[in-house]
């Protein structure tokens, strides 16, 4: 264990719960239009990283890096249709949902919104879409667990399971203290670490790769064809078509003050994101270079940052993949709690909530 490396990761939780506590303490008589949507009072800066950062999990720093270094470039079409969806989605989509929730009796949540915007008299609408965040966000929300899970593991030696319940305890804590306001500061903050990270890691390993340093293995043969078989390609393209509809996404929309903030928001959220995927991809063909052959390809970054930098560097780094996994668990448990007691409790079964 490294307790360097273990003392950034317990200032970077505390930092979290601090988040939380201060939108507490801020926010005592906030109502539920604050608690879930930020009383729609929320900047083009923080709202554009939260929501890039809400769905960029751990997968972008532990997931696409490890299959693009086992399998190669052509992995990379899962990026370019996440950059195409997410693009299109803050062009298309969120100007008119930001102006549409606001006629639409001013709803709060997505299932709400659709009732309201059809002027559905019937209530299966908000359940079936109450069920659907319910079941798939528990399911999401364990896999970044998970991912902090796999970390520790890794990185301190710990128990995966002990993790993962430490990890879950502080998701739940912040984001019950403080609702969306605390949940996007978070993750505003979050996507500044990948961000950083990202930017880095790789660009040191190739530069050491350069002076001779690390393993500079060769890489396989047909590593940079981008050319996959149709199927691949198809099915990559086709990953950007989640983002019109990722409800712990498209809140963000909602979310906004102004339309001039949105419009700023939008060229903000795309950058971003464009610069994530790019950095994976590099990060995978770093970890190639500067590595050579591992047995879990899905430690690459992590590895790779391990060795190259001091400890203190590194846990800084490192914990960019708890930022990755955090920023999308806490946002999918607003959104499913957000469905549950607004629209299943309150709205469907007519049962009163206190403010």
């Amino acid at each position: 264990m490294n307790y360097t490396e273990l003392f950034v990761f317990i200032a970077y939780f505390l930092f979290m719960l601090g988040i939380g506590l201060f939108f507490f303490f801020r926010s005592k008589n906030a109502g539920e239009k604050d608690y879930f949507l930020g009383g729609r009072n929320m900047g083009a800066w923080v709202s554009a990283l939260s929501a890039g950062a809400s769905d960029m999990s751990a997968w972008v720093l532990m997931g696409l890096p490890a299959s693009i270094y086992a399998l190669g470039m052509g992995q990379t079409w899962i990026g370019i249709g996440l950059g195409i969806g997410y693009a299109l989605s803050w062009i298309f989509e969120a100007p008119r949902l930001r102006r549409f929730s606001i006629a639409a009796n001013d709803s709060i949540t997505i299932p709400q919104y659709l009732t309201n915007r059809f002027l559905s008299k019937s209530k299966a609408l908000q359940i079936l879409c109450a069920g659907i965040f319910l079941v798939a966000y528990t399911v999401y929300a364990a896999s970044s667990i998970k991912a902090c899970g796999t970390l520790f593991n890794t990185v301190m030696n710990i128990d995966a399971t002990v993790a993962m319940y430490i990890a879950a305890a502080i998701i739940i804590a912040y984001t019950f203290l403080g609702g969306f306001s605390a949940v996007c500061w978070t993750d505003f903050f979050q996507g500044l670490i990948m961000l950083a990270a990202l930017l880095i890691a790789p660009i040191f390993a190739l530069a050491l790769v350069k002076a001779g340093s690390g393993t500079a293995a060769a890489l396989p043969e047909g590593f940079f064809s981008f050319m996959s078989s149709p199927q691949d390609i198809i099915s990559g393209l086709g990953w950007g078509l989640g983002y019109f509809g990722m409800p712990h996404i498209i809140i963000r929309f909602m979310s906004l003050k102004s339309e001039k903030e949105l419009r700023k928001s939008s060229v903000i959220g795309i950058s971003w994101t464009v610069i994530i995927l790019v950095m994976s991809a590099l990060s995978a063909v770093a970890g190639r270079l500067f590595l050579g052959e591992i047995a879990d390809s899905s430690t690459v970054f992590i590895q790779m940052t391990r060795k190259i930098f001091p400890a203190l560097v590194s846990g800084l780094l490192l914990s960019a993949i708890l930022s990755a996994a955090m920023s999308t668990a806490d946002s999918q448990l607003l959104a499913a709690s957000s469905a549950f007691s607004e629209n299943l409790l309150k709205d469907t079964f007519g049962i009163k909530l206190s403010q």
